[in-house]
């Protein structure tokens, strides 16, 4: 539980760890909507080299990324095979009732399979160089465009600082309160499912306890620091884009020229 790496941040000296946290957020974003525009093979080994390349210049190791990747790969899969036994199409390898087996059903689900991974390697990539406050900025900033209409910016990008700030920390919790039962002589992963879903409700109570005295702190901290929602407040970190920042949507433009020319191969 505790190697899902996404959500947390690790202190570092490279190029990613410099840029512009909106840079960074509008590259990620738009990246993976570039994913759902590549229509073939090679358009997604050109994305998956580009997020080789961000996984290497973010200074963290490969097997680090692979570790946080672990925990999912079962929903991974599971999503995959879905795709595959429920998609017909092409050549017909096996097929008994709704289910089939072919070769455009296996494209699919190769297509799926990279979307899900390339999706967890540059969120994660984006978490791990960009400090919780810094994304809570950028989202800020971006969203600026919306107190136009009467939106609270502020409380949202704060909502989401904080969610993507604890869930390590609820990773944590949940790792101990599992050591704990272990320890106690519960053995997880074993017996029918209603058995395995009854060693899960002592983990619950606990985590939903734990998760409501966090809230309470941390809505006292503010308090005493003397947030209030919707008042304009100053920030002491201003946001300054740089060179840097505009290369990198620059790099953006050509890989999506990138995609659009394999695209037609």
């Amino acid at each position: 539980m505790n190697k899902l790496i996404l959500g947390r941040y690790f202190p570092g000296n490279s190029y990613l760890h410099h840029l512009d946290p909106r840079a960074k957020l509008v590259a990620a974003i738009y990246f993976i909507g570039l994913l759902f525009l590549a229509e073939n093979v090679l358009s997604y080994l050109w994305l998956f080299a580009f997020t080789m390349m961000l996984m290497w210049m973010s200074g963290v190791s490969f097997s680090t990324y692979l570790k946080g990747v672990k925990p999912l790969i079962w929903l991974i899969l599971m999503a995959v095979f879905l795709r595959i036994l429920f998609t017909g199409g092409g050549t017909i390898y096996y097929s008994k009732g709704p289910l089939m087996i072919s070769s455009f059903g296996l494209l699919l689900g190769f297509y799926t399979f990279s979307r899900f991974v390339m999706i967890i390697f540059v969120s994660t990539v984006l978490t791990l160089t960009t400090k919780p406050i810094d994304l809570t900025d950028a989202i800020d900033a971006l969203l600026k465009p919306l107190r136009l209409l009467g939106i609270s910016t502020a409380d949202f990008s704060l909502m989401l600082s904080i969610s993507l700030r604890f869930i390590p920390n609820l990773l944590d919790e949940t790792q101990k309160v599992l050591d704990a039962q272990r320890a106690r002589g519960v053995v997880f992963g074993e017996g029918h499912l209603i058995e395995q879903m009854k060693k899960i409700v002592p983990l619950i109570i606990p985590l939903f306890a734990s998760s409501l005295k966090r809230a309470e702190e941390m809505a006292d901290v503010m308090e005493v620091r003397g947030y209030q929602s919707g008042q304009k407040r100053s920030s002491f970190r201003q946001l300054k884009w740089k060179a840097c920042d505009t290369l990198s949507m620059v790099i953006m433009c050509a890989l999506t020229i990138g995609v659009i020319i394999l695209n037609h191969f």
